[in-house]
C-alpha cells in the first residue's frame, strides 16, 4: 500500500464500515471470539522508527505535534499503511490531559515529561481541574478524522493510568526509582490516594472523548507500575485504575491494560476492570493466563530487541510467542514494550506479515 492509499475499507461507510469494523480480527480477539487470524498491532508504532514520522515532525514539537488534528491523523495512519497492523492507536502522549488542563509541562528531547511544578502537597491538587471535552476539542476532531480514514481497521484510544501520571507529576520528571513518589504514597496515604482519585477522573473524562468521537477500544498504559509490589499495588493503586476502567465499562469497547515489569501484578491488572490484560516479554503468555485466569484476553509479547536480529531469529522467536498462546481465549499479538526508535521499519512489516501467515486459519 503507498503512502498516499487510505487503509483497507475506506471506501465503507455508516452502518458497514461499523458493522466490518466491530468485526475485524482485532475487536474479535479482544471480545475472546474465533478469528481468521492472529491481530497484530505495535505499541509505539507510530513514531520515531518510520522516516516519515521524521519528515512529518521536523520542526514541530512533541506536544504540539499531539494538538494538531491534521498531524494526529497522518502521524496515527502511517504505520497502519505500513505495515498493514490490525488496529491503530491514536497519536498521543500520557501527559496531553494535564497540559489541557493548564498545568506547566513539556515534553524535553531525550528526556521526557517534565514538571514544572511538582505535586506534593495538598494544596497542589487545586491545580488538577477536571478535564472538560472542550479542552481537548483537537482529539474530538483528529479522532473523527481518523475513523473517516481507517474505514473497518480499528482505532485504539490511549491514556496514561494514574499511577504512572502521579509519578511524572510527583517527581517532577521520569525517575528510576520514584524515590518521592513511594516516599509520597507511604508517608500520605490519604492525599495519595485523593491525587490517584482526581486523576482517575481526568483520564476518564480523556478516554470518554476519544470513545464519543468513534474509538472502537482503549488502552491503559501504566509504564511504572511495575515498581509496585502487589500488596501496594492493590491498596494504593488499584482502586484509580478501577475507577478509570468503570467510567468507560457502559461504552462497551474493550478495555487493555498494560504496563511493564508486571510480572507479578498480571492477576491484579485483569482484576482492576481489563478486558485484556498486556504482558511484556519476562512471562511467557501460556503462565500470564495462569496468573490472569479465565475471561481475559491476552496481549503481547515479543521483546522489543529481538527486532534486531536476523530475519529467521526474529520468526523463531515470534513462533514461541504464538505457540505460548495456543489455548488462549483470545490473543492479540504485540511487543512486550513499545517500538525501540532504531527499529528497521521492514522488521516490523516482516513480522506483520509472518503473524497474519502464520496464523491464517
Amino acid at each position: 500500500m503507498s503512502a498516499n492509499e487510505r487503509p483497507s475499507g475506506q471506501q465503507q461507510t455508516g452502518r458497514t464500515a461499523a458493522s466490518a469494523t466491530a468485526d475485524s480480527a482485532f475487536l474479535r480477539a479482544c471480545r475472546r471470539e474465533p478469528v481468521s487470524h492472529t491481530p497484530v498491532w505495535f505499541m509505539r508504532q507510530a513514531g520515531r522508527s518510520l522516516p516519515e514520522y521524521l519528515k512529518v515532525r521536523e520542526g514541530v514539537a512533541m506536544l504540539d505535534s499531539c494538538m494538531r488534528p491534521d498531524l494526529v491523523t497522518e502521524i496515527t495512519l502511517q504505520p497502519v499503511r505500513r505495515h498493514h497492523v490490525d488496529a491503530a492507536i491514536y497519536f498521543s502522549d500520557i501527559v496531553v490531559p494535564l497540559k489541557a488542563i493548564g498545568l506547566d509541562l513539556d515534553i524535553k528531547p531525550g528526556v521526557g515529561p517534565v514538571i514544572e511544578n511538582p505535586v506534593r502537597t495538598r494544596a497542589d491538587l487545586d491545580r488538577l481541574r477536571p478535564l472538560d471535552p472542550d479542552d481537548v476539542k483537537y482529539v474530538t476532531e483528529a479522532v473523527g478524522m481518523l475513523v473517516g480514514e481507517l474505514g473497518a481497521t480499528p482505532l485504539i484510544g490511549f491514556a496514561g493510568a494514574p499511577f504512572t501520571l502521579a509519578s511524572y507529576l510527583v517527581e517532577g520528571g521520569p525517575s528510576r526509582n520514584h524515590e518521592r513518589t513511594k516516599a509520597l504514597m507511604y508517608g500520605d496515604p490519604e492525599l495519595w490516594a485523593d491525587l490517584l482519585d482526581r486523576l482517575a477522573d481526568i483520564t476518564a473524562a480523556f478516554l470518554r472523548v476519544q470513545i464519543e468521537a468513534g474509538a472502537s477500544a482503549v488502552q491503559l498504559f501504566d509504564s511504572w507500575v511495575g515498581a509496585l509490589a502487589p500488596a501496594d499495588y492493590r491498596t494504593h493503586v488499584m482502586p484509580a485504575s478501577a475507577k478509570v476502567f468503570d467510567a468507560v465499562a457502559g461504552y462497551g469497547v474493550p478495555r487493555i491494560h498494560f504496563g511493564v515489569g508486571t510480572g507479578e501484578l498480571l492477576g491484579l491488572l485483569g482484576e482492576a476492570g481489563a478486558d485484556v490484560v498486556g504482558v511484556d516479554w519476562r512471562v511467557p503468555l501460556d503462565e500470564a493466563a495462569r496468573r490472569v485466569g479465565p475471561g481475559k484476553a491476552l496481549q503481547g509479547n515479543l521483546d522489543p530487541a529481538v527486532l534486531f536480529a536476523p530475519r529467521q531469529a526474529v520468526e523463531a522467536k515470534a513462533r514461541e510467542v504464538l505457540d505460548a498462546a495456543r489455548g488462549l481465549e483470545g490473543h492479540i499479538f504485540n511487543l512486550g514494550h513499545g517500538v525501540l526508535p532504531t527499529t528497521d521499519p521492514d522488521a516490523l512489516t516482516r513480522l506483520v506479515e509472518y503473524v497474519h501467515t502464520h496464523t491464517a486459519r
